[in-house]
């Protein structure tokens, strides 16, 4: 970005970095009134160059035709991480994805099929990225899990965040949830998978996509994980977005799909994404699943590096959880328990990975 003489250059990097992670850009379509307003009052600033062309969206398609091609395969411990590239039925998108299949199935002819863990990534990441710092091919190591990480391309957005906020990502049909679905059953299509435990969890745009996927597909995802993110369309467009990411927006509808099992991580000093919306979240997936008549239970511990949390759990009488609401305090917005070779994470714990894939686990019994 150019610096502007008039300007201070903090002011315009706090702008810059509020736009990027709203997923802003000037794509024809729907938000192209709002994007052109931005970027007039914008270019009086010097700050225009924040936006960048993308690729058009593709037209609302089945996703099962789509081509599933290996780019590159390499070893990552005793498993494999693959790098794959999923073809839209149109042709006109193509999606880098990362498969990691754990040392278990690594070379198997044949196998049961395993559990499948969805992990997306957040504004700025990479599956490579995303990965390392949740460390979840460790644990599905550990527990014999499959796991795909799709990628959010630049030309789809240019801070390579899922665009959760459009309404035409917000749906079944067509849009980023049934291109990332489409993922889930090629990789289903080409592995045993087990189709009672597919999972998907994200960091906070890609944390919103989940909470989306688990609406728009409760057929296909048996749990959803939510880290810093933010409730079912609790956003329409840009502004709405950056309202709502504070904590400012109006409150999002209740969703009206199935229930899924969710559990929710949000640190209280996450001044990215206001832990208000995690909060939502909670709120929308226990009335969700209110007819069930779940017990709630409350407790707070510490780590023993010195992070307090507050674990809020909704179980049916048998002691299922249905909903789990992690509290971290003085937590800001990154990966609980993650490892610092990813970015947006932080050590101190708990291990969000560890406790989502328990949680996921819990949900229905292995065959």
């Amino acid at each position: 970005m150019t610096p502007h003489p008039t300007i201070p250059v903090s002011v315009q990097h706090t702008i810059e970095q509020a736009l990027a992670r709203a997923g802003l850009d000037g794509r024809p379509g729907p938000l192209q009134g709002v994007t052109d307003t931005i970027r007039q009052a914008l270019a009086g600033a010097g700050l225009a160059d924040v936006f960048a062309p993308r690729c058009p969206a593709p037209s609302p398609t089945a996703a099962g035709g789509a081509e599933v091609i290996d780019v590159v395969a390499r070893d990552l411990g005793e498993g494999q991480f693959l790098r794959r590239r999923f073809t839209h039925p149109t042709g006109s998108r193509d999606y880098n994805y990362k498969l990691y299949l754990p040392a278990a199935r690594a070379g198997a002819a044949s196998a049961a099929p395993l559990p499948l863990v969805v992990m997306l990534h957040g504004c700025t990441q990479s599956a490579d990225d995303f990965a390392a710092g949740t460390q979840m091919n460790r644990l599905a190591d550990a527990h014999g899990c499959l796991v795909v990480y799709p990628e959010q391309p630049a030309g789809a957005n240019p801070s390579r965040c899922w665009n959760w906020f459009r309404a035409e990502d917000q749906g079944r049909e067509g849009g980023e949830p049934a291109l990332i679905a489409g993922i889930v059953r090629a990789v289903a299509a080409e592995h045993a998978v087990d189709p009672r435990r597919i999972f998907v969890a994200g960091l906070s745009a890609g944390a919103a996509m989940a909470v989306i996927l688990g609406e728009t597909h409760p057929d296909l995802f048996a749990a959803v994980g939510v880290h810093s993110g933010l409730p079912y369309r609790s956003a329409s467009d840009i502004p709405s977005a950056l309202a709502a990411m504070k904590g400012r927006g109006a409150a999002a509808p209740p969703p009206t799909g199935r229930a899924v099992p969710t559990i929710v991580f949000h640190g209280d000093r996450d001044h990215t994404v206001q832990a208000r919306n995690g909060e939502r979240v909670v709120e929308h997936a226990a009335q969700a699943h209110g007819p069930q008549g779940l017990q709630v239970h409350t407790d707070t511990a510490t780590m023993p590096g010195g992070r307090r949390y507050t674990r809020t759990v909704h179980a049916d009488a048998a002691g299922r959880p249905w909903v789990e609401w992690w509290t971290l305090h003085g937590a800001g917005h990154a990966w609980s328990g993650g490892h610092a070779s990813g970015s947006y994470t932080d050590g101190s714990g708990p291990d969000a990975s560890a406790e989502m894939l328990r949680f996921f686990l819990a949900q229905s019994p292995a065959p």
